[in-house]
């Protein structure tokens, strides 16, 4: 139960090198060559330890500053926003991301072969999206089978929806039918909720598109300043002057604010590039079970980052999560890391079709989602990260660590409610939970009927164009 737990230290060699180990010898079963399997393991393991060490200098530093700022404003901010990477590496140190992963390639492979969906998504590195709401279920539950289904349930929607969103992506790019580009990103399971808010700025603002801005000139201004260590700065700058800092503690607060956010996005990609070996043989072995089948190729969503209104909006977005963080009841999260809101652009670009101040509107709205669901995962990720050695098991000053932005904050939720429905026969959270599956499930199936229609006008209008 403990092992279920993602709790590692019955394990003596601890997480970094039993995950070096798993890496290596994985990588080298699916045909990578010892150099390449053993150099991705160790990048791994050297990415696990490296996030321990940036999560805790944070903490030490940023630790007394925001206790005496907490106290200052009477606010309880004690979660510490420490970004994609250390979460991603958090929830690879567990085996059982390993398991999720090899249940999502047979998933996929099956709905390939029996034609539910046509993408292979070979964007194995962001798995662990999904293996963290199967770890979430666990930590509340125990329960691998509960876990493992939801985690099939929420593949299956991934794939679906890479299949619908195709025909908007070469509409926005460009691109003809014949690229076989997609994406299967979980940031996108957020287009139902999107949307509905989309249909109900048609009806109550209809001419808010006139007022669009340019996208392009907005970004051209913002530059240098809307940088991560840019950022860093300002919260550091910001905690230390509200907490009543001396000088000096202030410009150190400064630097650590800066440097932490450049540096955790050196170890995400010190992690995505570890799994390389790993998951291009995972890729080669679904291409060699596909039949000759012709289909998409589902990747991570940055083929979109050509589009100007994306980052416009990020930059927007961010001031704002920060203002709402402040405000928010039930929030207990201070923004650093993932106050560049990239958890939803992608998915507000592809719904609202690049306009500028639907994406906007939206994306506000869709920020008490992404905090609520951070605060609420923060006790498990804590205890995880203590649990594998990433950070001290008392941690510096009570503080916890979570992801202001983190992709997929309703699927969160969605595991959180099933593991505790699954913990017990408890009528009580057994039926809140069959509530929210029914209305996460009858909006994703209006969403898919909306989208149906989308490419109808597409295909209507590429006939109509040729003829």
């Amino acid at each position: 139960m403990d092992f279920a737990s993602m709790n590692l230290e019955s394990l003596v060699i601890g997480a970094p090198a039993l995950m070096f180990i798993l890496i290596t010898v994985l990588a080298m079963i699916l045909g990578a060559q010892f150099s390449k399997a053993f150099q991705a393991g160790l990048k791994l393991g050297i990415g696990l330890v490296g996030v321990g060490l940036v999560i805790n200098g944070l903490a030490n530093t940023f630790g007394p500053a925001l206790m005496d700022f907490m106290g200052q404003v009477g606010l309880d901010l004690s979660i510490i926003d420490v970004g994609w990477a250390p979460i991603a590496a958090i929830t690879w140190s567990s085996v059982y991301t390993l398991f999720f992963i090899l249940v999502l390639v047979v998933e996929n492979l099956i709905m390939i072969y029996w034609d539910k969906t046509r993408t292979l998504d070979v964007d194995i590195f962001n798995f662990w999206h999904l293996a963290i709401i199967g770890l979430l279920v666990m930590y509340y539950s125990n329960n691998i089978i509960l876990a493992t289904l939801l985690v099939i349930f929420l593949g299956a929607l991934k794939l679906i929806n890479s299949d619908l969103m195709k025909p908007t992506f070469n509409d926005l790019l460009g691109t003809p039918d014949s690229n076989p580009t997609t994406t299967t990103h979980i940031n996108f399971l957020l287009n139902p909720f999107i949307l509905l808010v989309d249909k109900i700025i048609d009806l109550v603002f209809p001419k808010l598109d006139q007022y669009d801005f340019d996208a392009a000139t907005l970004n051209d201004k913002v530059g240098f300043w809307g940088s991560k260590f840019a950022i860093g700065s300002y919260l550091g700058l910001f905690v230390g002057i509200l907490g009543q800092q001396p000088l000096s503690v202030i410009f150190l607060l400064v630097f650590v604010g800066a440097a932490s956010l450049e540096l955790f996005s050196v170890v995400g990609s010190w992690l995505t590039s570890s799994t390389e070996p790993f998951s291009q043989g995972v890729t080669n072995l679904m291409y060699k079970r596909l039949g000759g089948k012709q289909v998409l190729i589902g990747i991570d969503w940055p083929f979109l980052s050509s589009r100007s209104e994306m980052w416009a909006v990020a930059n927007i977005l961010a001031p704002l999560l920060f203002i709402i963080a402040l405000v928010l009841p039930g929030n207990h999260i201070l923004p650093m890391a993932g106050i560049i809101v990239i958890g939803v652009t992608p998915a507000l670009l592809v719904v609202c079709r690049g306009k500028l101040l639907r994406m906007i509107v939206i994306g506000t709205l869709t920020i008490p989602l992404f905090l609520w669901s951070g605060t609420a995962i923060s006790p498990f990720l804590t205890e995880s990260a203590q649990s594998i050695g990433a950070i001290s098991p008392s941690f510096a000053y009570g503080i916890g660590i979570s992801h202001s932005s983190l992709e997929g904050p309703v699927e969160k939720f969605l595991a959180i409610l099933l593991g505790q429905a699954g913990n017990g026969f408890n009528l009580g959270p057994i039926l809140i939970a069959l509530a929210a599956f029914a209305v996460y499930s009858l909006l994703f199936y209006w969403y898919v009927r909306q989208m149906r229609k989308r490419n109808a006008d597409y295909e209507a209008n590429q006939v109509q164009a040729e003829e």
